[in-house]
């Protein structure tokens, strides 16, 4: 059985090099000439079945593809066992900041070398001084990057239990909005809520985040919609399917300095009662808060190419608006087609950066 699950064609021939990617929904990449060979998915690697899958791959890989990697490129995350897998081998490594791969998965599968916008949207990816980023615009060039902006930085009591909580972080847009007494009441019926306004008073197991996919958690949390979910995507897949007709709020977002803080449209949702009616808001002030953002800081940086990367484009209400509204300010989105968006295309990035270093 081929260890390769598909093969990208690259702008040109490029050094061989291995990329391990990332901790959710693994894949591995090598490249070979002007073409990236990429593994099957092999989960997240938390189990020690897809542990052993993703070693098994890296070896199968490396000898079907018939090269010799100098260089192994991995995530940033120093915890990650495919961090420690690739500081194992006998090779020179490059850690890659997580949403700078997202950023050049998309940018290698269009054949893109010059710089891009990249804007990368998840659910956390490390960031430089272990901060916790996942709403980020960035100014991708090869293997270089530098920050443009973020989302505004979000309370994330209970750290990585949040993600699976929704209603956690619309505790957090809560205490933001100075409204932190509501917590209890508005939680009755989940005994955690009862303390959860002091832990945020006191930023005990708080840590801020520009996530965007704790934005959507937030959104989803003040709306009702799984406020405990079964698992990380549950309450933004709910959300995505509720949208009948994107909206704006005109008033729904705040843009400084390069930090755009959508707080105004979660006070919005705080008071909508009809889920329906709030994911329209959402989705549209998002949509029509990003088009401004990026616009902005395209035409500081100088190019028209715009990356969408990180899992929060497997929204299709989403990208579809946003392509259709970046496209008519006549800048050039560019979304994942060959490869996913999410973590499952980290590894093609992370091997283009690497080649390109």
């Amino acid at each position: 059985m081929s260890a390769i699950a598909q093969i990208i064609a690259l702008p040109r021939a490029v050094p061989p090099v291995l990329a391990v990617g990332a901790f959710l929904k693994n894949t591995i990449c090598v490249t070979r000439g002007a073409e990236a060979l990429i593994s099957a998915n092999h989960g997240d690697l938390g189990t020690p079945d897809s542990i052993a899958a993703f070693e098994a791959a890296v070896e199968g890989l490396v000898k079907e593809a018939g090269v010799a990697p100098i260089l192994v490129a991995h995530d940033l995350h120093p915890d990650f066992h495919s961090t420690r897998f690739a500081q194992s081998l006998d090779l020179p490594q490059l850690a890659v900041q997580h949403h700078h791969a997202h950023a050049a998965a998309i940018a290698a599968e269009h054949g893109i070398e010059g710089p891009v916008i990249g804007v990368s949207f998840d659910g956390f990816g490390l960031g430089p001084g272990n901060q916790s980023w996942g709403g980020e615009v960035l100014f991708a060039d090869g293997p270089h990057y530098r920050r443009l902006g973020h989302l505004a930085l979000l309370a994330q009591p209970g750290g990585d239990r949040a993600a699976r909580e929704p209603w956690r972080m619309a505790a957090a847009a809560l205490h933001k909005l100075g409204r932190g007494d509501e917590i209890a009441t508005r939680f009755h019926n989940i005994p955690a809520a009862a303390m959860l306004g002091q832990m945020l008073d006191r930023r005990l197991n708080s840590p801020e985040t520009s996530s965007a996919g704790r934005l959507f958690d937030a959104a989803c949390g003040l709306l009702g919609i799984h406020p405990i979910s079964d698992f990380e995507g549950q309450a933004p897949m709910a959300l995505e399917a509720l949208v009948t007709e994107p909206d704006v709020l005109p008033s729904g977002w705040i843009l400084h300095d390069g930090v755009l803080d959508l707080l105004p449209l979660l006070a919005c949702l705080a008071h909508c009662t009809d889920p329906v009616r709030g994911a329209n808001l959402f989705h549209g002030t998002l949509i029509e808060a990003l088009v401004q953002w990026i616009t902005e800081l395209a035409a500081a940086a100088g190019t028209l190419h715009v990356t969408l990367g990180g899992g929060c484009f497997l929204n299709k209400v989403l990208t579809g608006g946003l392509v259709h509204r970046l496209k008519a300010v006549g800048l050039e989105p560019l979304t994942a087609a060959q490869v996913s968006p999410g973590d499952a295309g980290l590894s093609l990035g992370q091997a283009w950066i690497a080649a390109l270093s």
